[in-house]
């Protein structure tokens, strides 16, 4: 295992982080990723501690909560061996309050986590979206104080834009408020859009990148290629819904340079997706998804090996898309903008 700083942060996590996102399945979207049992859950759980992965991540929305719960008693005897990231944010339920970042949810969101988990602290809290209603200095003085209380260590954002965290960014320093340490976002092999704006804030901020769907919602497993039905996985059975809309040529285009870069490496395309992340910058940890214990160790076997520089080349021209204005501009700046701050 290979460990990386979480920002800037003094933490130090594995580069490969257990997603619990499979973990109950208790409503229609949430089947569709899997539905890890307890019993599963606690198999799992253990192989990733025996590998020296010992951070798992999920939310409170993954499956009603049954996701916490069910990582909660996997953990049991054991979460002093683990670290723990969760998030609040999305509507949880029909209360009126029971939504966005407020103190008022955030304060009982983190409660309720604490309590399904069954531990009295959550390593990393994300806000899961950005709440355009609520003041920002109201959050992270909410979340400053659940921190100071010790019920959370860290925080982080999740899907917000570059502007919103960078406002989030200057309130905690404007005020001396909580700082978030880490950005958790969607990065893969045809999902590049992050490089744009938020990997150059990252740098410049010191916010470190907590990879989600870095198989691109299931697509770079391996199983689906040009002129082959997809018959199986998680994409077969509709997992797609909420995931970013990929052309069939820029996929397969795509697929064909992993496979050529497998084939030489001796590896799966999915540990050559997995592995090609791990090389870009801010990158300090990679949420891996497994239905079965098969897959958990397919996603392990990404690590201790490296890309030569001229396959992640490949890969690069491969999955490279035009920028959107105006960082196609910036680009023909690069006298006074280097890569990666206009990647």
């Amino acid at each position: 295992m290979e460990y990386r700083q979480f920002g800037r942060s003094g933490l130090t996590v594995p580069v490969l982080s257990f997603g619990t996102g499979t973990f109950g399945g208790t409503n229609a979207f949430f089947q569709r990723w899997g539905q890890t049992d307890v019993a599963e859950a606690t198999r799992m759980v253990d192989l990733c501690l025996d590998s020296g992965l010992n951070f798992f991540d999920t939310a409170d929305i993954y499956s009603a909560g049954a996701s916490e719960e069910i990582l909660g008693q996997a953990l049991k005897g054991k979460r002093d061996r683990a670290l723990i990231s969760t998030k609040a944010t999305f509507r949880f339920n029909d209360d009126l309050n029971q939504v966005g970042s407020s103190r008022h949810h955030l304060v009982r969101a983190c409660e309720a986590s604490l309590k399904r988990l069954g531990t009295d602290h959550i390593d990393v809290y994300f806000m899961h979206g950005f709440d355009a209603l609520t003041p920002i200095d109201e959050t992270l003085r909410a979340l400053g104080d659940l921190t100071r209380s010790g019920k959370i260590g860290y925080i982080g954002a999740s899907n917000f834009s570059g502007w919103q965290l960078m406002k989030a960014l200057a309130t905690s320093e404007r005020y001396g408020l909580a700082r978030y340490v880490a950005y958790q976002g969607y990065y893969s092999l045809i999902g590049r859009h992050y490089e744009w704006e938020l990997m150059p804030l990252g740098i410049d901020q010191g916010v470190g990148l907590m990879v989600w769907s870095p198989l691109g919602w299931g697509r770079l497993t391996g199983k689906i290629r040009r002129g082959q039905p997809n018959q199986s996985g998680r994409i077969a059975a509709g997992g797609a819904e909420g995931g970013p809309p990929v052309s069939d040529e820029y996929l397969f285009g795509v697929v064909d340079a992993l496979d050529a870069v497998a084939a030489e490496t001796g590896k799966t395309v999915a540990q050559v997706a997995l592995n090609w992340l791990l090389t870009r910058p801010t990158v300090c940890n990679i949420v891996v998804g497994a239905r079965t214990e098969d897959q958990l160790k397919q996603n392990l076997g990404a690590l201790g090996w490296t890309l030569a520089p001229e396959q992640v080349a490949r890969l690069d021209a491969a999955s490279q898309e035009t920028p959107i204005y105006p960082y196609w501009h910036q680009k023909g700046f690069d006298e006074r903008n280097p890569k990666p701050t206009t990647w």
